[in-house]
């Protein structure tokens, strides 16, 4: 797919130490999310939760990983817009606790909580990060578009220790969701592509992720960052 887009989306991760059953959306209105920014891919002519769309012109696929923009939801008329924020996912570790294996939850800095397919509140944050977006074709169906992504090795500190990016996990879910998510909860590799989801032709798809640091080893004090660039794909 030829396309034009501006930064894709990308999450950003810091340690301190010292993805539904594909029921309607009405029943999710009765019940009570690295990573960050969205980007609005457009071809050159071109449950968690799973709605069908409408084919339309352009091909399009957007992808909003933390906050995005629409200008309305999509369910009446709402269309993408570009957004650069760049979310932080973060744990500080008490020294007291610092490679005792008890896993410590992470915490976004994101405020999306709000599916911009129909303005349902799906995910709670600081807890959980969004995750989602459509592929829509013209016509026909195709193959599935896939959301990578680019994971580095470490998380690194200013006197250069490190800490592996595989140290770091995520759980997928969703307000009132039930069954399979289209972005499942997995943990990173230590450096390189990995797939984080797909999503058919003809389709919004969203999950919450939580995130988690194992903390299984004791690495020098410090703050550690890195940043994972999300990349979705079509055929």
């Amino acid at each position: 797919m030829h396309a034009s887009a501006l930064r894709p989306p990308t999450s950003r991760f810091a340690a301190t130490t010292g993805g539904r059953g594909r029921g309607s959306r009405g029943p999710r209105r009765v019940a009570p999310w690295c990573c960050g920014g969205a980007a609005w891919l457009s071809a050159g002519c071109a449950a968690a939760y799973t709605a069908v769309l409408t084919p339309a012109a352009p091909k399009a696929v957007y992808l909003q990983v933390g906050v995005g923009s629409f200008t309305a939801n999509y369910d009446v008329g709402g269309q993408p817009q570009n957004n650069t924020t760049i979310n932080d996912e973060t744990v500080s570790v008490a020294a007291t606790a610092v490679g005792n294996g008890a896993a410590q939850a992470m915490t976004t800095n994101s405020t999306q909580t709000k599916s911009y397919w129909d303005g349902f509140t799906y995910c709670t944050v600081p807890g959980q990060l969004y995750i989602g977006g459509f592929y829509r074709t013209t016509g026909a169906a195709t193959a599935a578009a896939q959301v990578t992504a680019s994971v580095p090795a470490v998380l690194t500190d200013a006197t250069g220790d490190t800490i592996s990016f595989a140290t770091i996990a995520w759980t997928s879910s969703g307000i009132a969701d039930t069954g399979a998510e289209p972005f499942p909860s997995a943990t990173f590799i230590a450096g390189g592509l990995q797939n984080v989801g797909s999503m058919a032709s003809n389709t919004w798809n969203e999950s919450c992720w939580a995130f988690t640091y194992s903390n299984k080893t004791t690495p020098p004090a410090g703050t550690y960052t890195g940043r994972v660039t999300y990349t979705m794909s079509s055929p």
